[in-house]
């Protein structure tokens, strides 16, 4: 497990509430997610990579990474272990390098990090942001239940999906397709890595906010319409 802070960029604007990242969600603390598994199937296949960034908001209301968590995971007694699934993501489960832990020690020092950056910014719930999200969203709360994990700090089924924010804002859904729209580099033999993806996810996601931030989109105004 690892646990490290990222770029943080700046762009000058007046300070106000709008600008508590507490307040940019609905008093929601977004943390950016994904996941590794050896399957499609949430309930029975084995989750065997997960990684985390949190997210943090400076003065001016600028969306930037912030503390980030990896950790490769022991498939669960009986789980299963899709050969073509392997073969996308490159994991070798018997490789000792890897230094896997069970599913209930990986989700008990994500939430331990989770719950202590919500507080000190002030939010009364996580939320997940992943790359089609419904996917990450089904393993991580697979992995909680079998697991007993108790505190689970994100909501059971809010989530910000970037596929559908990237397709909005730049008609691109794929990853890969919505970091290069945003001029976000991105080494297509890296993909596929929990940790890769995610801080790449992070990126895009901050960019979105930004993006519609500096547009004026936020804070909402309705704009006049146009006479007839």
């Amino acid at each position: 497990m690892s646990e490290t802070p990222l770029e943080n960029p700046s762009n000058p604007e007046n300070n106000n509430e709008d600008n508590a990242l507490k307040n940019r969600f609905r008093g929601f603390f977004p943390v950016v997610i994904d996941v590794e598994t050896g399957g499609l199937n949430a309930q029975s296949d084995a989750l065997l990579e997960l990684a985390a960034v949190t997210l943090k908001m400076d003065e001016n209301g600028v969306l930037a990474p912030d503390k980030t968590f990896h950790a490769h995971i022991e498939p669960f007694e009986g789980a299963g272990l899709n050969p073509e699934s392997l073969k996308i993501n490159g994991i070798d489960i018997h490789n000792p390098l890897r230094q896997a832990m069970p599913e209930e020690e990986a989700l008990r020092q994500l939430f331990q990090l989770i719950r202590r950056e919500q507080k000190a910014a002030g939010c009364q719930r996580s939320v997940i942001v992943a790359h089609n999200a419904m996917f990450d969203q089904n393993f991580l709360m697979a992995a909680v239940e079998r697991a007993g994990v108790k505190r689970n700090p994100f909501h059971p089924f809010a989530m910000f999906d970037t596929a559908t924010l990237a397709g909005l804002i730049f008609g691109q859904t794929v990853l890969v397709k919505a970091c290069q729209a945003a001029q976000i580099p991105f080494d297509s033999k890296q993909a596929h890595g929990a940790l890769y993806d995610t801080e790449r996810t992070a990126e895009l996601f901050c960019y979105m906010v930004n993006y519609l931030k500096d547009l004026g989109g936020f804070p909402h105004k309705i704009l006049p319409r146009a006479e007839n």
